[in-house]
Parts: structure tokens; sequence; C-alpha cells
């Protein structure tokens, strides 16, 4: 991985860690341990899992005298690192009733004493990289944490909210979108070497692109509404053959979290309850297959992630301030992850780091599309323009939308 973030990693360490657990503050101890589907993890075990992290591949091969806090834990909070053991299925990870939540805050406040003193030492320096990736690590199961509590929240027939709303949503028209053209050439992209980024966003590289043009802002909720309304979900003309098959297996109708009312108009679920469906904020949980759906009906495609990384300039925006709940009504990057065409693949050049680190991103490289460009729920900070997010096509419980572009 690359280098750390900032000087007082210590005071860094102690910032990420407290942000999960104020995500989980508003969350009762039932709410921590159910898993809604086998894609999405208790925020029990998130909270767990982080904590594993610092404790396998930091304290184990570095703190003098480790012994560990559970030695079940191995076991239970590894999610996918072969080389470290055997792993508790994912499927099964609400099954673990046991350690309770209070159990678990106790084994983060164990090794976060520990990881301080540890940080205090003369070692500190050696470790700065591995560290700074266990907190880039934490601020992604951060992001994970909310969308998963969001999709136990909305199995609920309450339909109850993870916090109030602070603003009014108000329903106005979205911003007009304009066509951003970029010249054919060769271009670089990938990550520079300045600052943290994640191995699969290296080595740098060339690449030559066409003319196109990258819209302005995200696809709104008025504009697939009027795919939806206009029987979108209905023309398998529109629709990948894999898609529309994924169409048919989930009965969908509509995107997730949407409900049609009574009086003929829509609503969505959000992380502060059922809410009028705001014509002018980004449509958000779109499968790829929907995406591109949508982008074909619409008469464009959507981008390659080059595409996408050259064009960010054009896209800037002020650095987030917050962590936020729903997407906001904007033109800017930021506010949900945004589907490419790209498949994710290793950069040419690309190496895995040594032992069970190098499983972080590089086996994970097959099936999946590339997602650009961060969303309301990532952590401040957290995102860059080479940030290379990636599900399966058929993923839609994350903050995920889409931009549209065409040749010229």
């Amino acid at each position: 991985m690359m280098s750390a973030p900032g000087n007082d990693l210590a005071a860094a360490y102690v910032r990420v860690r407290q942000a999960s657990l104020a995500l989980a503050a508003p969350l009762s101890a039932e709410d921590c341990c159910v898993q809604s589907m086998p894609d999405a993890s208790p925020v029990k075990w998130h909270l767990a899992h982080t904590t594993w992290f610092f404790e396998t591949f930091v304290l184990e091969p570095h703190e003098p005298g480790f012994a560990p806090f559970h030695p079940a834990f191995r076991v239970l909070f590894n999610s996918y690192y072969q080389g470290v053991g055997a792993r508790h299925p994912r499927a099964q990870r609400g099954l673990i009733t046991r350690p309770g939540l209070q159990q678990v805050l106790d084994y983060r406040a164990q090794v976060d004493a520990r990881m301080q003193a540890l940080l205090a030492g003369e070692r500190a320096a050696s470790l700065a990289a591995l560290i700074a990736l266990g907190l880039q690590h934490e601020q992604q199961h951060q992001e994970l944490l909310l969308t998963d509590i969001k999709h136990l929240l909305s199995c609920n027939p309450l339909a109850p909210a993870y916090a109030d709303a602070e603003n009014p949503r108000v329903s106005v028209q979205p911003a007009a979108l304009r066509w951003l053209p970029q010249d054919a050439g060769l271009q670089q992209i990938g990550h520079a070497g300045q600052g943290f980024a994640f191995d699969n966003e290296a080595p740098r590289h060339s690449v030559y692109l066409n003319a196109f043009a990258l819209a302005s802002r995200p696809v709104s909720n008025a504009e697939y509404q009027a795919f939806v309304d206009g029987g979108g979900y209905a023309e398998p003309g529109h629709w990948l053959s894999e898609g529309w098959d994924w169409l048919q297996a989930q009965r969908r109708t509509a995107p997730l979290y949407w409900q049609r009312q009574d009086a003929g108009g829509w609503a969505e679920f959000t992380l502060h309850g059922l809410q009028p469906l705001v014509p002018a904020q980004p449509v958000v949980h779109l499968s790829y297959y929907e995406a591109d759906a949508y982008a074909r009906w619409a008469g464009a495609r959507l981008p390659t992630e080059a595409e996408w990384e050259c064009a960010a300039p054009q896209l800037a925006r002020p650095a987030s301030t917050a962590q936020r709940l729903h997407p906001a009504a904007q033109a800017a990057p930021g506010e949900v992850w945004e589907w490419t065409q790209s498949s994710y693949a290793p950069y040419p050049g690309f190496r895995p780091a040594a032992g069970a680190v190098g499983e972080y991103n590089g086996k994970f490289m097959v099936n999946q599309y590339v997602l650009r460009g961060g969303s309301c729920a990532s952590p401040p900070g957290h995102v860059r323009p080479t940030y290379r997010n990636f599900f399966p096509a058929g993923a839609c419980w994350q903050f995920t939308g889409l931009r549209l572009a065409r040749d010229l």
C-alpha cells in the first residue's frame, strides 16, 4: 500500500475508531446482531472485524508478549484472508449471538489501548503504512455498516428510521444536465504516489481515449422515474440478457427501496425512514444491470473508468465535511457511487503485496465492475479520483447510481 496519511497517526487512529462507535450508537443490541442477507454483515461483526484486523496484522506480529483477546475471535471475525486460517461462513455471521455486543465493545477497547501503546513506541514509524491501511479498511466498513443497517431496517414492516432527518426533503427539479466534452488523446490514470492509495489504484499508466462527453451530474430520481413509469422494466430490449434474467428472478419493477404510493407517486426507504421521492436527488441503489439499461434507454452509455478519472478535474467538489445518510441534489460527484462499464481488473504491472495483506484487493479482480466517485456515506477524506470501488453486477444495496457518457 501507499504512504500513511498525516503525521499524527495516533490521533488518526482514535478519530477513525471513535467514528465507528458513533455510527453504531443509535442502534440497539438487537439491531447490531442481525444479518438481513448474505451480502450484508451485522453491525457487531463490522465492529469486531475491524478490530480483528489490528489485532491480527499489527499486534500479533509486533506486540511484545502478544496474547489474543479471545482465541476464537481469530476464526469468528476473519473475513476472507485465507492466509490467516479458517473463517466462519459469511452468510452465517448473523448466527453469532455470542460474543454479545458488550464483549465486542470490550474487545475494541482492549485492542485500542494496546494499539495506543504500540503507536507511542519506537516501532510506530516502521508500521505506519500498515496501520494506515487498517484505518482506511475501517473507513470502508463504516460505509458498509450504514448500507447494511439500511437494508436490515428496510426489512422491518414498521419502516424504522436509523436517524431523524435533519432537513426537510424539498421536492424540486434537478439542475439542467450539461455535457462536458473531452478530446481524444493519450492520458495517464492511476495513483500518482502522493498520499494514501490502495494497491489496486496503481501503477499509474497510459491509456488512449477517443473523444467523449461526460454528463455534468448523476442521473436524477426524476429522470429515472420517467424510465420506470415509461415501462423500462417491462421492455427486454433495454437490458443485457443476464440483466433481464436478474430482473425476472428478482421480480423487480423499480429500484431497490422504491415504493409506489396509493396516490400514484413514489416514496423510497431511507436511513431516515420512508420518505417521498425527491425528483432532484440522484437515483440510488441501482445494480449495474439497471444503470446499463437506463443508459441504453436514454441513448447514451456508461463511461469507462478511465474516462471518468480523466474527466474528474471538471467534476471537482469541495471535500465533504461529514458523512451523510442520503444523497443530496448537487451536480458534483461524491453523492452516489457511479457505475462504469469497466470490468474490475489489474492495471498493467500490478503486483499484490506479500503475505495475507496481499489478499486485500487482487483476488477479487474477476466478475465485478468498477464504480467511481464515492457516496454520501463515504467517510470524509476517504475517497480520491483514482479510488476504484467494485461490486458484482447485481449488487444494489450500496449507494450506487450512474452518470451518463456518450461518444463524440
